[in-house]
């Protein structure tokens, strides 16, 4: 990881220069090289979830033999519209009894191996049973003539031999799983999930188990950003909680770097005079702030930094905006750390069931609703809240209005970015 000690523009806090999410993102990743920290081997039981370190190419053809996509009978395209005589059956799991000449055919199950000679499958529905004076056996007449590679998969029409069936880089989900174990891959190279560490700062807060007094709130974006975190496939770390108090705010931060591979840190990312997380991660030899506020709502006051070759965020301490802006801005910083190399957000098409509004030359993301309606189902704007810990649960994801795009009318066309971490389903 290379981190430039060159500050861009919005690496201070400077209200008329600060960077929207897109640009700065473009500006950390150029800055600071992510990548994954290692590889290992899990087994294909455990792999579901992980990003793919190297290749996965097929070692034989796929499917290895001709085989049936209908039941019905295996026949020579030749023989035309002919009858052909029944000579045996083709049972799965088992080659065929024999090879196929002409005049004749055999049963064959959809999935069965096609015999030798044979190649066109006529479907049961489309081949009668006929009696032919001085034959013995079954014979068969079909509707009309068969096309030669009607009605089967031909050997290695999946994947050739050497073909790429998945590329490094791939996080590996059902379909994926499914192809790995079609290869016969048992054990599969997969990159290390990267360690973040989570610090929580401020004077108010206090473990979930306690009754907060006056002044003093749960400690709960920990627990929101280690779910986030562990959907998006790190390995979440909590840290001990920081006072806000330099030095102890350095200690842990210290701690985090040790024991990590990156760290986020929630609260104290502002410009107010206990916000002193800039202030600590610029005390650190080989420190770079290369973003501080984002134009944004909510999360202006987002630090985007690295520590030698640890990347280090500094995530609001209002519960909305800190897990809004791991969601919207830090999920491909993430990503890139895990290994993976296209990262997509999950998104879904609706129609706004009414105005969503922003703020033009902003981006706003705005937490999002999905109701019933009698013309069908709609998106709705749920208030902004910063300090609300309940409204990303109770939004179905959120809808980023862009500079450009500041206001989007009812019953328009928008796109919903579903959560990583959870959200309604």
């Amino acid at each position: 990881m290379r981190p430039t000690h060159a500050l861009l523009p919005g690496a201070t806090f400077e209200p008329d220069r600060l960077l929207a999410p897109q640009h700065a993102v473009r500006a950390y990743t150029s800055a600071v090289a992510l990548a994954p920290s290692g590889v290992e081997l899990v087994p294909l039981a455990q792999a579901f979830g992980r990003v793919l370190a190297v290749d996965a190419t097929a070692r034989e053809p796929v499917p290895a033999d001709p085989r049936s996509t209908m039941d019905g009978f295996a026949v020579r395209a030749a023989d035309g519209s002919a009858t052909r005589r029944v000579v045996g059956e083709i049972r799965m799991g088992r080659r065929p009894p024999a090879s196929l000449a002409a005049g004749e055919a055999m049963r064959i199950p959809t999935g069965g191996v096609l015999p030798s000679g044979a190649d066109a499958v006529v479907p049961i529905e489309d081949a009668d049973v006929v009696t032919m004076a001085g034959e013995v056996g079954e014979v068969i007449a079909v509707r009309e003539a068969p096309v030669a590679g009607a009605c089967f998969t031909p050997r290695g029409d999946d994947l050739e031999r050497g073909a790429l069936a998945i590329p490094a880089g791939r996080r590996i989900g059902g379909p994926e799983l499914g192809v790995l174990a079609t290869l016969g891959i048992t054990n599969v190279e997969v990159f290390r999930r990267p360690r973040i560490a989570i610090l929580s700062t401020g004077d108010e807060l206090v473990d979930i188990e306690q009754t907060p007094e006056t002044g003093q709130i749960r400690d709960s974006n920990r627990w929101a950003i280690a779910g986030a975190l562990a959907a998006m496939g790190a390995d979440p770390i909590q840290l001990e909680r920081a006072s806000d108090d330099v030095g102890v705010l350095r200690e842990r931060l210290a701690a985090g770097l040790a024991a990590a591979d990156a760290v986020m840190l929630t609260g104290g990312s502002s410009v107010g005079e206990r916000d002193l997380t800039p202030e600590v991660i610029e005390s650190f030899a080989a420190s770079a702030i290369v973003v501080h506020g984002l134009r944004v709502k909510p999360g202006k006051p987002t630090v985007l930094a690295a520590i030698g070759s640890r990347p280090v965020i500094g995530l609001p301490g209002n519960p909305t905006s800190a897990l809004m802006i791991l969601e919207a801005v830090c999920a491909p910083i993430v990503a890139a750390l895990t290994g993976e190399r296209e990262y997509r957000a999950n998104r879904i098409s609706a129609l706004a069931g009414e105005p969503f509004v922003g703020r033009p030359g902003w981006t706003w993301f705005v937490p999002a609703e999905l109701r019933a309606s009698a013309i069908g189902e709609r998106a709705h704007p749920l208030p902004i809240r910063s300090s609300h810990t309940s409204l990303m649960a109770r939004a179905h994801g959120y809808v980023v209005l862009g500079e450009d795009r500041s206001r989007i009318e009812a019953g328009e066309p928008l796109e919903i970015v579903r959560f990583s971490g959870g959200g309604r389903a």
